[in-house]
């Protein structure tokens, strides 16, 4: 079979502008056409603790450049199986406009960009930023059916307000329970001290949140934790990049020891790609300078390029339901 190498540049990885897997850059975000968009939201004023996550879509965008597959897709051969084929196209976005010290100007533009994505019937796919740029995201999606989120997390962010904040990255699973398009939540990875009080825990579960640790995910399986998402409803995945152990994940602002490991994250979000029609993602709190060896953005960047192989394998195999 031609791959495309017998003509044309070998366009190695080291080489060219680090858009997301080298995809084509659109900048004019009414002229995308697209099955998947990127958009970098570089926001990390949200923070309680270490900064750093701004340098996140940099830094994973960097790292995609590592599975950008060439011309002929990426065959795995464990599921016999080609992802990411010319077939789906997916192009990069670039960041929303980020406004220093303004978080609601910062969001506003972060929304702005999720929208589009949408109104051009992209899947999004949003690279941040700390976890408060979940909120944005959520609310883009006002006025569409409703659906279920997962969140891969060491951290419940339940926190409703606390001294007037209510837009950090302690609070977007909140913000996201109070919107009548999400039916529920199932949150995965929540361990050890939490930056959310025991009243955030009760209210989480009133309100519909369906909470997992590390440890109770670990003994109900893959398949365990993928059945306790409803079925048949449309998903939107947030994982913040400390739901892994800081072991294989240390550049985060907020690691926290006991996380996952790479497949046990990675055999969830393909079953729930397979069983669920997956409306958004975003991927969150990188921060590369915790990490010399580069090794949490590159974690990051295979991390959404497998969730997006799964996703347009189903829809291609009609295995779940076109957005």
């Amino acid at each position: 079979m031609a791959h495309g190498y017998e003509s044309g540049r070998l366009n190695l990885p080291f080489t060219g502008i680090c858009t997301f897997a080298k995809k084509p850059y659109v900048e004019d975000w009414t002229r995308i056409e697209a099955d998947a968009a990127i958009l970098g939201a570089p926001f990390d004023a949200g923070t309680q603790w270490r900064a750093g996550a701004r340098f996140g879509p940099r830094s994973v965008r960097e790292a995609s450049t590592l599975f950008s597959f060439g011309h002929a897709g990426a065959y795995d051969h464990e599921d016999d199986a080609t992802y990411l084929g010319e077939d789906v196209r997916i192009v990069d976005m670039g960041d929303a406009d980020i406004v220093h010290t303004d978080t609601l100007a910062s969001h506003a533009n972060i929304r702005e960009g999720v929208r589009a994505a949408l109104d051009a019937g992209a899947l999004p796919v949003v690279i941040g930023g700390d976890h408060s740029i979940n909120i944005p995201c959520i609310e883009a999606f006002e006025g569409h059916a409703p659906f279920h989120v997962l969140q891969i997390d060491a951290h419940l962010d339940f926190v409703d307000e606390r001294h007037g904040v209510t837009r950090g990255h302690g609070n977007p699973m909140r913000r996201a329970a109070e919107k009548d398009h999400v039916s529920g939540l199932t949150q995965v990875g929540i361990r050890n001290v939490s930056s959310t009080a025991r009243e955030g825990y009760d209210a989480a579960r009133a309100m519909g949140s369906d909470i997992l640790s590390v440890r109770q995910a670990r003994r109900l399986g893959a398949a365990g934790v993928a059945e306790r998402i409803p079925a048949g409803a449309p998903v939107y995945i947030t994982i913040d990049i400390d739901g892994f152990c800081p072991s294989i994940a240390p550049g985060t602002g907020t690691p926290s020891h006991g996380g996952f490991l790479y497949y046990e994250v990675l055999e969830i979000l393909q079953i729930v790609a397979r069983e669920h029609r997956v409306v958004g993602i975003d991927l969150v709190e990188v921060a590369p300078d915790y990490d010399p060896t580069g090794s949490t953005a590159i974690l990051a960047a295979q991390v959404l390029m497998n969730l997006l192989g799964f996703v347009f394998h189903a829809r291609a195999s009609g295995s779940a339901d076109t957005i």
